[in-house]
């Protein structure tokens, strides 16, 4: 990489393009779900979690399953499961005493799949 390619540019008339700025001020989302859209993309930035959401699209597992097929303690997995629960990204259902883990829904998948397909351009 050369050194320009790391340089910012600045516009030199420092002219405003208010049309533009219209534009954008118009689509921008609300700052609240700004917020909120950071905070999810931060749940995504865990290595356990994301090791966690593969398994799940395999399968509904349990804690015990997935503590295994991971090669962590059980409690660690629950700690992950919190977070990706409260992040509307994993759901539960009970059986029994057993509880079981699926995606809460296709974008799930999704947002990963894009991710893989974003890392691994040239």
């Amino acid at each position: 990489m050369n050194e320009n390619q790391n340089e910012i540019e600045c516009c030199e008339t420092k002219e405003l393009h208010e049309d533009l700025l219209h534009i954008v001020n118009e689509k921008l989302p609300r700052e609240e779900e700004l917020y909120d859209l950071a905070e999810l993309f931060k749940v995504f930035g865990d290595s356990t979690r994301i090791r966690i959401l593969y398994v799940l699209f395999e399968a509904e597992v349990c804690v015990c399953d997935l503590a295994e097929a991971l090669n962590m303690t059980q409690s660690a997995i629950s700690h992950q499961l919190r977070i990706l629960k409260q992040n509307k990204l994993v759901k539960s259902r009970r059986e029994g005493k057993s509880v079981f883990y699926s995606l809460a829904d296709g974008h799930v998948r999704t947002i990963i799949d894009q991710g893989r397909e974003h890392i691994e351009e040239d």
